[in-house]
């Protein structure tokens, strides 16, 4: 009796059953939690940028130089710098901000020389009127126009629109567009 209770297939049949419930165990054990990968900060470079604004009068277009932080000097993340600063004003009492304080910043984008400024839904509600909007368009060219580009096309909100008011935005403004006068 003895003899049949240790049978080879007993054995590998108990052998069999012990790895089968160690398995079981290690697959129902919970995993364990990854470690979060380690935050590390960019270097910032400080890099000038000249920003455009408006007289009290919004009749001349008024520059500041402006240091802006930057993680990567590519034209792109200049070109964003530089459209936050605009958000959030002039530094110089004498000028005007062309946007209201809080404001969101218009995102850019760049592909070869020609920006698109995708400009945050609430900016068609401002009602500047002809020479305000012209005045928001054109300060927002030329800061981008300052050093590179040839061009910047509007889009609002994420889509082409033909106007913001009452400004044509079907064409890209230019320098030129935005000379001053």
């Amino acid at each position: 009796m003895i003899r049949r209770l240790f049978s080879l297939f007993n054995v590998i049949s108990v052998v069999l059953l012990a790895a089968a419930l160690l398995a079981y165990q290690a697959v129902q054990k919970p995993p364990t939690a990854p470690e979060a990968p380690r935050l590390q900060l960019a270097e910032r470079t400080a890099m000038k940028v000249q920003v455009y604004f408006t007289d009290p009068q919004v009749r001349a277009m008024k520059a500041e130089t402006r240091t802006v932080q930057v993680t990567q000097s590519n034209p792109r993340a200049v070109a964003q710098a530089a459209l936050n600063v605009w958000a959030t004003g002039p530094s110089n009492s004498a000028n005007l901000a062309v946007v209201p304080a809080g404001t969101a910043a218009p995102k850019v984008y760049l592909r070869g020389p020609h920006y698109y400024v995708d400009l945050p839904a609430a900016y068609a509600g401002l009602r500047y009127g002809p020479s305000g909007e012209r005045m928001l368009l054109c300060t927002l060219t030329r800061t981008l126009l300052a050093t590179r580009g040839d061009d910047v096309t509007f889009i609002l909100n994420g889509q082409p629109v033909d106007t913001l008011g009452q400004i044509d935005l079907r064409n890209p403004f230019t320098r030129q567009d935005c000379a001053d006068e």
